[in-house]
């Protein structure tokens, strides 16, 4: 059986070079038939997804894919993809030449067909929506060069927070979106308005590629059916892994309709999706805090002698059913991972339940400022009282400046004017220190608004 590269692997744009090894590169083989596809889906067996299911099943929730579109008519999603938006100029989001996109959204929100549904993908949070934002890809001519427009995908992200998404699943890397780039700052504008972004780590076993290695993304790293590190699953700053090796997906460029592949895409996919399951049956709970019971429900499970957080697994292998039921405090509003400092604000403080960091700031400067206004009203009454003083004893004293004295200045060491009173505090010429206090033992580079406890082990 024939595979076939369902991206690229190296893509050049105006912004330099970009490669999406971990995003648009899987290798996969097509799949005989749709019920061959549902005895494939070894990852529904792992997170007992028939369990998870009468927890939460992600209605409600809208998950951007951000890829090469999603077709509308498969039909293990038809009913499930929102118009969205083509930014090739083809205006055709629903049109999948490349079939990446598709099968991306299949394992999100798949709901299989055919009696009782028994047939192709159910997708882990089958009653989520699909915003398909579709991008330019092309390939080369051998399959393994091509282009990407990195403008249309950074102009998703903001498309996608415009038109309510809170998940954004980007099964892509692209090492334009460096910090500081216009991808990142689009990625901080969907952080900015309470948007959980993930992201594929890269599968060419090298670190962590752009954008999953910015700040606050949820870096997605891919596991095999004995759920031990995919040996091409790039390491470093993986956050959380998921299922990526030989998974089952929709392909609309098969003739089956469906495909086997690996790669960090899947994991991420499956990621978004749990954010899903979580986001419909929390919808109180901040975007941070959605990422915080990610992690705190987080296991290695069988790899033992792990440390969070591992280079290859992170916080460990995203678990649904223990993110949704376990009893985990919500924590601070910005939730566990550093993120970019908000363009309207130079505040990097800890959020809290109750406060953001901001308004924490505005009320310790303005404690400052009044206490300031205290203590210098102090002093200028201690001023006055030691002018009346010297002028009523000058006048005692028939207006000679003391007693013995022939003349008008103050006798020595009077000191004028007067020193404040013994064991009055004068307030120091300086401004007064308006900062809000960064927590002990915060890094600045890195914010963490509390202990990351290492995850919990066992099932």
């Amino acid at each position: 059986m024939r595979s076939k590269e369902l991206g690229v692997k190296r893509f050049w744009s105006t912004t330099g070079v970009v490669t999406l090894t971990g995003a648009l590169l899987l290798t996969s083989a097509p799949m005989a038939s749709a019920d061959q596809v549902r005895d494939a889906q070894w990852p529904l067996t792992v997170y007992g997804a028939e369990k998870v299911w009468k927890t939460s099943q992600g209605a409600g929730v809208t998950v951007a894919v951000i890829d090469s579109g999603v077709d509308a008519s498969h039909p293990d999603l038809t009913g499930q993809v929102l118009p969205g938006k083509d930014f090739t100029g083809a205006g055709k989001p629903h049109e999948d030449n490349i079939g990446h996109g598709t099968a991306m959204a299949s394992l999100i929100a798949g709901h299989g067909h055919g009696v009782n549904a028994s047939a192709g993908v159910m997708g882990l949070a089958p009653k989520a929506k699909i915003l398909p934002v579709r991008v330019s890809v092309t390939r080369g001519e051998d399959e393994t060069d091509g282009k990407i427009d990195t403008a249309g995908w950074v102009a998703g992200v903001r498309f996608a927070v415009e038109q309510g998404a809170e998940v954004i699943n980007l099964s892509l890397d692209d090492s334009s979106a460096y910090p500081g780039s216009k991808a990142a700052k689009a990625i901080q504008y969907a952080q900015e308005h309470d948007v959980v972004v993930v992201a594929s780590t890269g599968n060419d076993a090298g670190t962590v590629n752009y954008p999953a290695a910015l700040p606050g993304v949820v870096a997605a790293a891919a596991v095999d059916k004995g759920l031990n590190p995919w040996s091409k699953s790039n390491t470093g700053n993986v956050i959380v892994a998921a299922p990526g090796v030989e998974v089952a997906q929709a392909d609309p460029t098969t003739g089956s309709g469906y495909s086997v592949a690996d790669g960090t895409s899947g994991s991420s996919a499956y990621v978004s999706a749990i954010v899903a399951l979580l986001r419909s049956k929390y919808p109180d709970l901040t975007a941070g805090q959605i990422i915080n019971r990610l992690i705190k429900s987080a296991s290695f499970l069988n790899n033992t002698g792990r440390t969070a957080p591992d280079k290859e697994l992170g916080y460990g292998i995203a678990r649904p059913g223990t993110a949704l039921t376990m009893d985990i405090p919500k924590g601070p509003k910005q939730g566990p991972l550093a993120q970019s400092k908000p363009s309207t604000s130079t505040n990097s403080g800890a959020a809290s339940d109750d406060n953001d960091s901001t308004s924490l700031a505005k009320k310790k400067k303005k404690s400052s400022s009044g206490s300031f206004l205290i203590i210098a009203g102090i002093a200028a009454a201690v001023v006055v009282i030691g002018i009346l003083f010297a002028v009523l004893r000058n006048r005692r004293n028939g207006g000679n400046g003391g007693p013995g004295s022939g003349g008008g200045t103050p006798p020595q060491g009077t000191g004028y004017p007067p020193q404040p009173p013994t064991g009055y505090q004068q307030y120091p010429n300086t401004a007064p220190n308006q900062g809000y206090p960064r927590p002990p033992g915060q890094n600045p580079q890195h914010p963490n608004p509390y202990a990351q406890q290492p995850p919990h082990q066992g099932q």
